[in-house]
């Protein structure tokens, strides 16, 4: 189950289509950011964000029990506009069947991105 999830977060990068139909079931159940939504064309979409490209997926820690897999990664981007190297965190849950996932929930750390790109003070810790 390990390695479905790793080649999961591979298809970020790749942008292999068919590959994300491989492992991911059509009618995954996503949440997270406050959405509860169902269906992979949700995840094509998160892989091809306008303004940002996936340039590498570090695995920092995976955690594996029963049909659940847990990942804290981060996540290396190019911004499209200015070429800047940028990073963001998160940390998902996976639930497999059959050899695919089928439910997701995480978050990622997206004011983090914002600081990166100057769009919400530095200064702001929590």
């Amino acid at each position: 189950m390990q390695e479905t999830v790793r080649r999961y977060l591979r298809v970020f990068v790749t942008r292999d289509l068919a590959e994300l139909a491989a492992v991911v079931d059509e009618n995954i159940e996503i949440r997270g950011a406050g959405n509860h939504v169902r269906g992979r064309h949700f995840v094509e979409g998160a892989i091809n964000t306008p303004g940002l490209t996936c340039t590498e997926i570090e695995v920092i820690d995976l955690f594996e029990h029963g049909d659940r897999v847990s990942v804290y990664f981060r996540q290396h981007l190019r911004h499209d506009a200015t070429g800047e190297q940028l990073s963001m965190t998160g940390l998902k849950l996976y639930r497999l069947h059959a050899g695919r996932i089928v439910q997701m929930w995480g978050e990622t750390d997206l004011y983090g991105l914002l600081r990166q790109l100057g769009k919400v003070p530095a200064e702001v810790v929590f």
